[in-house]
């Protein structure tokens, strides 16, 4: 494991070496990154499937070896793995309460030049909707390896959302557990995954708590309410559809009369084409687009 992996190569790299070194794990691919995964079908194809380009079909092939023991791995570009086949997330695994890891490729709009096919800002808020699954948002290769392997095998359906951008520093994530990054007393910022770094450089001299989660589901009620304060202002900073995290934080502060904003990918569809990047900066995902909704919601004067 290096800390140049992508989060896709360090994914199909921790896959791949609990692949070999336990025979419960089975590898399921839609045609998407399968040279990542070769050393797997070198070592045991009975355990790895390439069903093609049919990943409602991956789905259910997953589910099967789960219901046979197995602990399935699937693997697919996002809106293939959460939209098209919701169906089978949602009754294979979520009501026969099934197994399984599903990791993916290309949110919220890393394939930004492939047009609305090939986005998915809101796979989060689409899976929040089936009991028993656990959404990880990691922000660097390292968090990937170590997310995965605490929960392959927790007999919980879990999506795992990779993203091309990383942040410049990993943490010892656990699942369920925020970081609190850096203290202050004008209100708290929850930074979300891949978004903590532009987070850190958008709240450069704010007098801000941040926080990192890369667990969505469960999420970290304890240390939110802990930090939050008696009448707190909350920002969350999300790399999907703006507010998905907004009802969590209402549940966790409930007891307090509370104020809570959300930063993220706006709730309409991306009409247009370009990088991951310059659509960050088209959105104001970019830090000073950050810092600018952060201090108009926190009304913490900028100097231009």
């Amino acid at each position: 494991m290096t800390t140049t992996s992508t989060m896709r190569q360090q994914a199909a790299a921790t896959a791949t070496e609990l692949f070999v070194a336990d025979p419960r794990v089975a590898i399921v691919l839609a045609e998407i990154s399968t040279e990542y995964f070769e050393p797997a079908f070198a070592h045991d194809p009975s355990r790895a499937v390439n069903v093609g380009i049919m990943e409602q079909t991956m789905v259910g092939v997953a589910a099967g070896l789960a219901l046979e023991g197995f602990h399935p791995i699937a693997h697919t570009i996002t809106p293939f793995l959460v939209e098209r086949p919701l169906e089978q997330l949602k009754i294979d695994f979520g009501y026969q309460g099934l197994g399984g890891t599903f990791v993916s490729v290309g949110a919220s709009y890393d394939y930004g030049m492939e047009g609305a096919t090939h986005q998915s800002p809101g796979d989060v808020q689409i899976l929040s909707s089936i009991p028993r699954m656990q959404i990880l948002v990691p922000g660097t290769a390292s968090e990937i390896d170590r997310l995965i392997r605490q929960t392959y095998a927790n007999g919980h359906p879990t999506y795992v959302r990779t993203n091309i951008v990383q942040n410049a520093d990993a943490f010892d994530v656990e699942v369920g557990r925020m970081h609190v990054v850096r203290r202050g007393s004008l209100g708290t910022v929850v930074a979300i995954g891949p978004m903590l770094a532009r987070t850190l450089e958008a709240t450069a001299g704010f007098d801000v708590t941040v926080l990192y989660a890369t667990s969505v589901e469960p999420f970290d009620a304890e240390t939110l309410a802990g930090v939050a304060g008696d009448r707190p202002a909350i920002v969350t900073v999300e790399p999907f559809y703006e507010g998905t995290v907004v009802g969590r934080v209402a549940e966790a502060l409930r007891l307090v009369p509370s104020r809570i904003g959300s930063v993220g990918v706006p709730r309409t569809f991306v009409d247009r084409y370009g990088t991951a990047d310059q659509l960050d900066r088209s959105f104001g995902l970019d830090a000073s687009g950050i810092r600018e909704q952060i201090a108009r919601f926190l009304d913490i004067a900028v100097l231009s």
